[in-house]
């Protein structure tokens, strides 16, 4: 049995030979899909024996299946290039590549925030993210939030894959507001519509949700800043899906 690693990369030169170094032992293939980095992200990836495709940008669901076709191994790893798999993760991915019961499996991300690795808050996020290239692996869902589906059983590996989630407050709202507006033309696209309610009652409930019932509040000020984004970015999803329904509207009159 043998290993394809997966990674879709645009200007990650900081992130990738961290992400890269912690799978290298247990790969037997990298593919790296690149769209038009102008850093030293291909070269990286290179000396790292990945193989590298130079592509157009086509979304986060679209570029990341591009990525899965293009492996060749029998099983596959999809990771981001700022996700860093832990030596205990990098050992149970081994086991099951070698003995694996199952068609895929779920691991726990752990993100590290503004400095401070997040007990609580975005917690647990576990995600399908080792599976059997023979058990039709496709990512779907919603851009920005894709997520990988396959036909077959599925199981969780001990471990953790340390998410390196962003530089500083600024590049995290910057993102924020990129991710809401991608958010919101994906709902357009596929028919969901904008609600009064769900502008305003959202935001709060996930509020809630993230800093009180899951404990986000036990992680101090990067906790509060985190929970408050996700109001933000909730609110912000569902008032750009608003701007553009009203934009289509006026086109049609």
């Amino acid at each position: 049995m043998s290993l394809s690693v997966a990674i879709v990369v645009f200007n990650e030169e900081d992130n990738l030979p961290r992400s890269l170094e912690a799978i290298k032992a247990i790969a037997d293939e990298i593919i790296a899909v690149d769209s038009h980095s102008t850093d030293k992200t291909r070269e990286i990836a290179a000396s790292f024996g990945a193989k590298v495709y130079e592509e157009d940008w086509k979304g986060h669901i679209a570029q990341k299946n591009s990525a899965l076709d293009k492996c060749s191994q029998d099983w596959i790893l999809a990771i981001d290039a700022d996700e860093v798999v832990s030596p205990k993760l990098a050992l149970a991915i081994k086991n099951v590549v070698e003995n694996g019961d199952c068609d895929g499996y779920e691991i726990n991300r752990q993100s590290v925030y503004l400095g401070r690795t997040l007990r609580f808050m975005w917690q647990p996020d576990r995600k399908l993210r080792l599976v059997r290239r023979s058990a039709n692996p496709r990512w779907g869902g919603y851009d920005p939030h894709d997520k990988l589906f396959i036909k077959g059983k599925t199981g969780r590996l001990e471990g953790v894959l340390t998410h390196y989630s962003y530089k500083d407050l600024a590049d995290h709202w910057r993102r924020l507001i990129a991710y809401a507006q991608t958010g919101a033309i994906s709902y357009n696209q596929n028919g969901k519509k904008f609600s009064f309610f769900k502008l305003f009652a959202n935001p709060i409930l996930g509020v809630l949700k993230s800093y009180l019932l899951r404990g986000g509040f036990l992680d101090g000020l990067q906790g509060f800043f985190a929970a408050v984004s996700k109001g933000v970015y909730i609110f912000l999803k569902y008032a750009f899906l608003w701007e553009i329904e009203r934009q289509k509207s006026k086109n049609l009159s």
